[in-house]
């Protein structure tokens, strides 16, 4: 540990608010509800109703601890998630599972900008393709130019965009017996449809591009704070460093997951109830509501879309360069300007183009993503039993291991999502 971090940590600091411990797992639980998760719960609310918010309880818990478990791994060892998994397993398992993230999130990015664009069409009118083309390089431009220590307070006040989901149900009239009757007594369908529903959901919620940042942001909060260290060089700050992160994540995931529940609500009160059952995107479930819940309920929607897109599309792209450039062992970080990191700005760069440009061919990317968050499902499972092994290796993380709790929860969630991936297999064809 350098000598100003060892002078600040003998000073006896106040204990930081509420409002300061929230800030990886928050953003990261609210970039989870980007448009592509709206399309997703959307079209799941408005295919089964009320028949899968009990998917959502159930990745309460796990999700929670999945991301605390990412984020103990960044905090602990400075580093990202791929250079750890880089360090310590074949190569080529790293290269695979990192190349399928990359693929995933790139047609969740094309379908994040489209979703923007088409939202201020609906609300304005014009070009959409070209709002979304401005949105991306907007975003793109502010994570290459400004310093991630004075970017991460934008993303986190972007995460009151949200609340317009949760302004949305209580503008339109919700049965709320019934929407219990359905999560204690769900219609479980034995279908292909609603297996492969189930697994979307679970992949939308519980996302490997989710893993990867929340621990990148960790490391890059340790860089750019003089008074930290990493927990294996400074064992010293874990208590405290343990504490924030379990604040910080359950408190973002539960945000999280409430309000991807009130987005399946909405669908499932204002489009299942009235026949509307085919969504294919965020838009298209916002412009489905003006009609029958009027053009107040329609412009929240609308404008939450934006809000969450560029919140998640900077997470998105970060994640990806992230992903990208540790498993190959380049220099990464956004506290980096772009000339000391040009391979992770170059994938970067890439990523946030790619999505631009798949809006300007004849692949419709929106249609893509129901799939991509079942490729995001199955991915999951290999990269959690990684997160796993490596949150209990001494030798990745020194003397903060998980502990009991965190072990069966974080196998607990590894074993749901497997099991998810199974039984969409089982059930294919039928």
């Amino acid at each position: 540990m350098n000598a100003t971090a060892v002078a600040k940590s003998n000073v006896s600091a106040p204990k930081p608010s509420l409002l300061r411990k929230l800030s990886a797992g928050l953003i990261t639980g609210a970039a989870d509800d980007d448009p592509s998760g709206i399309a997703t719960y959307s079209q799941v609310g408005a295919a089964f109703g009320y028949a899968t918010i009990w998917s959502l309880v159930l990745a309460m818990p796990l999700m929670i601890a999945i991301q605390a478990i990412s984020a103990r791994i960044g905090c602990a060892t400075g580093k990202g998630l791929s250079s750890s998994m880089r360090s310590h397993y074949p190569r080529p398992w790293v290269y695979g599972l990192v190349f399928s993230v990359l693929v995933a999130n790139v047609i969740n990015l094309a379908a994040d900008i489209g979703a923007m664009g088409a939202a201020l069409k609906l609300l304005i009118g014009g070009p959409a393709v070209l709002y979304a083309a401005v949105f991306a390089i907007v975003s793109l431009l502010l994570q290459m130019h400004v310093p991630f220590s004075r970017y991460s307070p934008i993303l986190k006040a972007l995460t009151l965009s949200l609340f317009a989901y949760v302004g949305t149900v209580f503008v339109i009239h919700v049965p709320w017996g019934e929407v219990l009757k359905g999560v204690v007594f769900p219609k479980v369908q034995l279908s292909a449809k609603y297996a492969v529903a189930i697994v979307a959901v679970l992949g939308t919620t519980i996302s490997p591009y989710l893993f990867f940042w929340q621990a990148a942001q960790e490391a890059e909060e340790i860089r750019g704070d003089d008074s930290r260290e990493s927990l294996k060089k400074d064992p010293s700050q874990g208590p405290e460093q343990i504490e924030r992160i379990t604040v910080d994540t359950t408190i973002g995931m539960l945000f999280s997951n409430i309000v991807a529940i009130f987005i399946v609500l909405t669908a499932a009160v204002v489009l299942h109830a009235h026949g509307k059952t085919d969504i294919q995107s965020a838009s298209d479930a916002a412009e489905a509501l003006r009609p029958i819940a009027g053009r107040f309920a329609f412009a929240l929607f609308a404008a939450g879309i934006i809000g969450t897109g560029l919140l998640a599309v900077p997470v998105l792209a970060g994640s990806t360069a992230f992903a990208a450039a540790g498993s190959l062992g380049h220099r990464y970080g956004l506290e980096y300007k772009p000339h000391q990191a040009r391979f992770f700005y170059g994938v970067l760069i890439f990523a946030s183009l790619a999505g631009i440009a798949l809006n300007f061919t004849p692949i419709d990317p929106i249609k893509a993503l129901y799939w991509s968050a079942v490729i995001n499902g199955v991915a999951a499972v290999p990269m959690m039993i990684m997160i796993m092994l490596l949150a209990m290796n001494k030798k990745v993380m020194g003397e903060f291991t998980l502990n009991t709790s965190l072990k069966i929860w974080g196998w607990i969630a590894t074993g749901v999502m497997t099991l998810a991936a199974v039984v969409m297999f089982v059930t294919w064809g039928q």
